[in-house]
């Protein structure tokens, strides 16, 4: 389905138009009825005829009057025929037997920017009489660039790990007829595509860097992660939806990771990993640096001939010099007051 636009703006003409023929009919029953009242009763008869014909059914032209502001755009069948698509914001007149045609007029799926106007299709009224509650549709089809947030997905990473994430999508409908007339509902489309995608990519990356996992494809192992590698994530994501919804009339803009997380069951155990990895980097970190301490301090002591060691005594000093700078809590030292030996 090809989108054809209507570029006929004649709104303003044709309202004074069927407003001039409405004041015309009135005064043709008035007329009518003096002249109904007198000698030439075949001509006023006449006149009363139109005029109440024209006042009953004088509204129906006024159905054609269409408006349409920026960012908005209207979808119009005529006879269950494709008619065209009304893009340009201003005042139209158009077929008055033409029908507005949107399926997903009444989807809210959490995202920004739908339009909301048109006459209210249903009311709900208290017991006074009062109006609580209007539901208000309208066929028009928003043209900004709208949001859309999923709700949060658990997903297993390529390494089995429960993982759940949750993304934005920012879009645009940018082809209205195939948006209404290529699939049933295209926002509750491009929700279950986002769904897909996410299911799709996040299966191909673990949470944090593993060694000997191919995130690319190319065959050779990578540092690629859900943490560390979200932009290209996120990316990826984008492209595959945009391949999904392009018979849509959908372009999607950008993807982003709004939430990442292990799931709950393994959240704790994941932290505890994570926490008893820092604490063995730390330490081997504090083991490197206490080493080359040592190793500096025998240099400058037989450089400077301060004390002759034997091997003995080298590897108590080592010993004791490795639990202090070690050691998670102060050292206690002991002055030895005897001899040496």
């Amino acid at each position: 389905m090809k989108e054809k636009t209507l570029k006929t703006k004649a709104g303003m003409p044709a309202l004074i138009l069927f407003i001039f023929l409405y004041i015309v009919a009135i005064g043709s029953i008035i007329l009518g009825a003096l002249l109904s009242s007198r000698d030439n009763k075949t001509f006023g008869t006449f006149l009363l005829v139109i005029g109440s014909l024209w006042a009953t059914i004088g509204f129906i032209p006024f159905l054609g009057l269409k408006v349409i502001k920026p960012q908005e755009a209207l979808v119009l069948t005529l006879f269950g025929k494709y008619s065209g698509t009304l893009k340009e914001e201003g005042f139209y007149y158009v077929n008055p037997f033409s029908v507005a045609v949107n399926p997903a007029a009444k989807t809210r799926l959490g995202q920004s920017g739908d339009v909301d106007s048109g006459s209210p299709s249903k009311l709900v009224f208290s017991k006074d009489g009062n109006i609580i509650q209007s539901d208000r549709t309208s066929k028009k089809i928003s043209l900004k660039v709208m949001t859309l947030n999923n709700s949060k997905q658990k997903v297993n990473d390529v390494l089995g790990n429960p993982v759940e994430i949750g993304i934005a999508v920012m879009w645009k409908v940018v082809d209205t007829a195939k948006a209404v007339f290529n699939v049933d509902n295209f926002k509750e489309y491009l929700s279950l595509q986002c769904d897909s995608a996410v299911r799709n990519i996040v299966r191909i990356y673990p949470y944090d860097v593993a060694p000997g996992i191919d995130t690319t494809g190319d065959g050779e192992p990578d540092e690629g992660s859900l943490r560390g590698s979200s932009a290209l994530v996120a990316e990826r994501i984008r492209k595959e939806i945009q391949d999904k919804v392009k018979d849509a009339g959908i372009d999607v803009l950008e993807a982003r990771i709004t939430y990442l997380a292990y799931a709950q069951e393994i959240a704790a155990v994941m932290l505890q990993r994570q926490q008893a990895s820092a604490i063995i980097d730390a330490r081997k970190m504090i083991v490197d640096g206490a080493v080359g301490m040592v190793e500096m301090a025998l240099e400058k002591l037989s450089e400077n001939d301060v004390v002759t060691l034997d091997e003995e005594r080298k590897a108590a000093m080592v010993s004791n010099l490795l639990v202090v700078l070690c050691g998670s809590k102060d050292a206690q030292p002991i002055v030895n007051s005897g001899s040496l030996y």
